[in-house]
């Protein structure tokens, strides 16, 4: 039996090709704010406060609750957090 490889964890768990795209960005930007929030050394109250959301909204970030969040709101996050985004397109494999 041959065994499947997936470049990405989503391309496994998630059949649909636009929620696959969805999850991939909101997973990214989840990854990236994390990060910004962790080499800020930001307590979450302090960045709930900077980046217009609750504290428990913060939790569920560094928790990668995925679910809790949509594109919009993570560009927003990001935005506030002082981060550029940029995003590329390519033709599918």
């Amino acid at each position: 039996m041959k065994e499947e490889s997936f470049d990405n964890v989503w391309d496994a768990i998630e059949p649909d090709p636009v929620k696959r795209e969805n999850l991939k960005l909101r997973s990214e930007l989840m990854f990236r704010l994390t990060n910004h929030i962790k080499h800020e050394k930001w307590t979450q109250a302090e960045a709930a406060k900077r980046l217009g959301v609750t504290q428990p909204r913060i939790s569920n970030l560094m928790r990668g609750k995925i679910n809790a969040f949509g594109l919009d709101m993570l560009v927003k996050m990001a935005t506030a957090a002082g981060l550029r985004i940029t995003l590329r397109v390519k033709k599918a494999a």
